[in-house]
Parts: structure tokens; C-alpha cells; sequence
């Protein structure tokens, strides 16, 4: 049995987890930034020698403990490796702008369903035209912190929808929801899709495109269907609101083509025994 498969073991597991850009190695220092450090203190109030997880999207999963240390920051000590480095399928999320409420839910709960990178795209009927990048960064990484997932995904500045498509990159099939209902079911359409192509989970590069509340423009729609990298897919009878709709899609695609076929237990680090002890 391994550390990681010993209930008593995992009951020890510290339970905070932080994002960090320094590199991680054994007997690095960190230094936390202020937010950071103040939860530590003063919402926590860990004490010295309190342990938290550090992971910064390059180097995996590391055990930390606080020192010693007078000023405003915290300092961490990184301790050992606890998971090697695992990212999520390399899937996109491009969206038209939502208003900010369910902006920020969207890109919290696309950030838990293991999206790589975060779109926002202008559409005809877009209503707001902006986004607060640094905003919704810190919404990502938040998320990330809480979900065990080991890198934050890239959040790009907005564009418009018919600039993305143009500059589009060679190889990225998109998936985009067509509410006038000429594409498939999506779980259909996705399940055909890999049986076709012997497909593997999590292979290849692909994007979830979805509109705004009031859906693409029929130009918008006629000029999807044109594309040779895109696939119009449906999402049932009932009409979604934008930030449903998205989460829908990102759904299907990762039970269907994406990484929901791995469980949940932590993966051993290279080169770990595996045997029972």
C-alpha cells in the first residue's frame, strides 16, 4: 500500500493549498505574497511549522511549512514532492462575454472542469464588451487552490468572435452550440466522433465555443457552419442560459473525449513503490 492509499495517511494531508510562481524544489524559499500571507496568519493562524501545499503549474504538488519570519509576508520552506506535474486535456474555452456575476461563475466552474484556456470573444448581441483580466486570473487560481487541480488556466484578453476565427490556429477542432437546432446531440455527435476516429481520451487540441444570452447572429451561425475545423452540436429541448450552456458542453466533451475516465486518487510520483509496505 502506498502513502497516498492509506486512509490514515490522506486524513494528515494538509488541506490548503496555494498557487506560487516561484519554482518549487526541496529546501526552496517562498516567499507568500500579502494576500496569501494574511490568510495564513490571520485566518488560519498557522503556526510555525504549519503545513500547506504549493503547486505552481511547472513542477507539481509540494509539501511546504511555515518559518519563522517577522515582516508582512509569510515565508514557506519547501519540504518534499507530494504529486508529479498533471495537466488536464488541452481543450479551450471561448465564450462570448457574460455580465459579471455569471462571468465569474463561469470561469470558477470552467476552471474545475479542467479547461486549459479561457476565451472571451464579442458576438453581435454581446452586451458587455469588456473583461477585467486580472480579475478573473485570480478567480481561476482560486479555483484551482480548491480543486487539487495542478495549473491555473490561461484567461487571454477579449476579442471579437470573427478576429478568433480568422486567426485561428491549424489543428484545433471547435465545438460550437448551435441553438437553431441543425447540429447533433452533443453526446451523440462526440461519441461518433471518437468511435469514427478511434479517438484517445484527451487527445488532440480542441475549443467549446458558445454564444451570449441573446445566441450567435444568423451571419454568425452561417459562417460557423462554413468552417472545416468546426462541428455544430445541440444541447436538448430546453433552452440554457450562456453560463449553462458552456458548462454543458465542457461536461459532455470531458466525459465523451476528455480525462473523466481517470479517478480521483493522487498519483504516485515517479519512481515510487507501489508494493504494500
Amino acid at each position: 500500500m502506498t502513502q497516498k492509499d492509506n486512509p490514515e495517511t490522506a486524513q494528515q494531508r494538509p488541506r490548503t493549498r496555494l498557487y506560487v510562481e516561484d519554482d518549487l524544489a526541496a529546501q526552496a524559499v517562498v516567499a507568500a505574497d500579502q494576500p496569501q500571507s494574511h490568510y495564513l496568519r490571520n485566518v488560519l493562524r498557522l503556526d510555525m511549522g504549519g503545513e500547506v501545499i504549493l503547486f505552481n503549474g511547472r513542477h507539481g504538488e509540494w509539501l511546504a511549512r511555515l518559518q519563522p519570519g517577522g515582516g508582512g509576508e509569510a515565508t514557506l520552506e519547501v519540504v518534499e514532492p507530494l504529486r508529479p506535474q498533471a495537466d488536464p486535456p488541452d481543450l479551450w474555452l471561448v465564450f462570448a462575454i457574460l455580465k459579471r456575476a455569471r462571468l465569474d461563475f463561469l470561469v470558477e466552474k470552467a476552471t474545475e472542469l479542467g479547461v486549459a484556456e479561457l476565451r472571451p470573444v464579442i458576438t453581435r448581441h454581446t452586451v458587455v464588451r469588456r473583461v477585467n483580466g486580472p480579475h478573473l486570473r485570480a478567480r481561476c487560481v482560486s479555483a484551482a487552490q480548491q480543486t487539487e487541480r495542478m495549473n491555473v488556466p490561461e484567461v487571454r484578453g477579449a476579442e471579437k468572435l470573427k478576429s478568433a476565427l480568422e486567426n485561428w490556429p491549424p489543428g484545433r477542432r471547435l465545438l460550437f452550440c448551435d441553438e437553431s437546432g441543425e447540429g447533433p446531440p452533443i453526446a451523440e455527435a462526440l461519441t461518433d466522433l471518437r468511435q469514427r476516429e478511434d479517438m484517445q481520451r484527451g487527445g488532440g487540441q480542441w475549443a467549446v465555443l458558445t454564444g451570449p444570452e441573446g445566441g450567435f447572429s444568423p451571419t454568425e451561425l452561417d459562417a460557423l457552419h462554413k468552417l472545416p475545423f468546426a462541428m455544430a452540436v445541440g444541447l436538448g429541448p430546453r433552452v440554457l442560459r450562456a453560463d449553462t450552456a458552456a458548462l454543458a458542453a465542457l461536461a459532455c466533451w470531458q466525459a465523451i473525449l476528455g480525462d473523466w475516465h481517470q479517478s480521483c486518487r493522487f498519483e504516485p510520483l515517479a519512481g515510487e513503490d507501489e508494493t504494500d509496505n
